[in-house]
């Protein structure tokens, strides 16, 4: 079997919302990234550090792509995904009381065994979002 070529890293996650106005409000408005793509009623993509978050509405990209200069496949998912944003304990500190201030409940915030923090909330689709001390993975 060859060896395959590397892999530099993520450039792109998905998660799936039908209500991309309340997805919006909550990556851009209550997590503060940045908005670098809008298509009304298929998806808004967010600037996430070096990588980028595509929030697609589920039904839209099932359908095959009409540009057909560039004819992305069909794909989606339904039910809750799941993203994890790098953060270091102190920022984790930090998102905690930015969530309680604005009544954005927690579900979740514990140590792993190696010692990394995680936080979990949930964004008004029902995905999974943490945020983890990078050492989580080391």
């Amino acid at each position: 079997m060859q060896t395959p070529p590397p892999i530099s890293g993520v450039l792109e996650a998905a998660l799936y919302a039908e209500d991309l106005v309340a997805a919006e409000a909550f990556y851009a408005g209550s997590l503060g990234r940045e908005v670098v793509l809008r298509l009304p009623g298929r998806h808004v993509f967010f600037r996430a550090g070096p990588t980028i978050l595509l929030v697609f509405d589920p039904g839209a990209t099932a359908k095959p792509s009409q540009n057909t200069r560039m004819p992305v496949p069909p794909h989606g998912a339904h039910g809750p995904g799941h993203v994890c944003f790098r953060a270091s304990r102190a920022e984790i500190t930090a998102w905690r009381a930015h969530f309680q201030a604005q009544d954005i409940p927690i579900d979740a915030e514990f140590d792993w065994p190696n010692g990394a923090r995680s936080l979990y909330i949930r964004d008004p689709a029902g995905n999974s979002v943490e945020f983890a001390e990078p050492h989580l993975w080391s």
